[in-house]
């Protein structure tokens, strides 16, 4: 079979799945391939982007277009999302993730299984949600998160999101695993936060996956390794 990995086939717009690792950020996968692709034909330029940003200590599907189809980007990045994951109950971080240290400690023995699976309800359908201070939406200029970093605070809206499903996979407290699917500009690390809220109690993101976007599944995406392999 040909190879779909030429030149005239990258200028020209492909739509590249990648399963982005752990730790990394979307930026470091674009780069990555974009430097590939530039050695391997030996050129200077090649547009590549990605249609929406996973945070690095999120793994799954990234969806990065090429050439032409990067004007694309936006289409795609307006489609419906499908995640799994961990929220773990009990601490809160600034960051709403494992990005920074533990900051509070709340009681769990309250929660039980037909509570935790009730609570989801909240947060189906169109609701307000606050956006991390640990995030890259600019306030006057700026990104939030340097804001963050410098210490300061800032007043930070909410948006309109769109939950179809919350679904509650499995629970072993402090870890409650889940299946989200949602519209475009939801922060899972928010309604990570916001659910602890809700239990009257306080939670964190711990794991993130991102399984889906519109009809793209992460089972088809490749590892950076995979793409850099079959690149030759």
């Amino acid at each position: 079979m040909k190879s779909l990995k030429t030149l005239e086939n990258f200028q020209n717009g492909q739509v590249l799945l990648i399963d982005k690792p752990l730790n990394w950020t979307s930026f470091q996968v674009v780069n990555k391939l974009r430097w590939e692709i530039r050695q391997k034909f030996n050129i200077k330029k090649i547009k590549v982007g990605h249609a929406g940003t996973l945070d690095p200590l999120a793994t799954g599907l990234l969806i990065l277009c090429t050439g032409k189809f990067t004007k694309k980007i936006d289409t795609y990045q307006a489609q419906e999302k499908e995640y799994t994951g961990t929220i773990t109950v009990g601490e809160t971080t600034p960051s709403y993730d494992l990005e920074t240290e533990i900051n509070e400690t709340f009681l769990i023995d309250h929660l039980t299984d037909d509570l935790i699976h009730k609570t989801t309800q909240q947060f189906i359908g169109t609701i307000d949600q606050k956006p991390p201070i640990f995030s890259a939406i600019k306030k006057d200029g700026k990104k939030l998160y340097e804001i963050a970093r410098a210490g300061e605070t800032v007043e930070i809206k909410t948006r309109k999101i769109t939950i179809s499903t919350f679904e509650i996979t499995n629970i072993d407290l402090p870890n409650i695993d889940f299946r989200v699917v949602c519209s475009k500009g939801t922060y899972i690390r928010s309604l990570a936060f916001d659910f602890g809220k809700a239990l009257n109690s306080g939670a964190y993101l711990s794991t993130l996956r991102r399984t889906k976007i519109g009809n793209f599944l992460v089972n088809e995406a490749q590892s950076v390794e995979g793409f850099i392999e079959e690149l030759g």
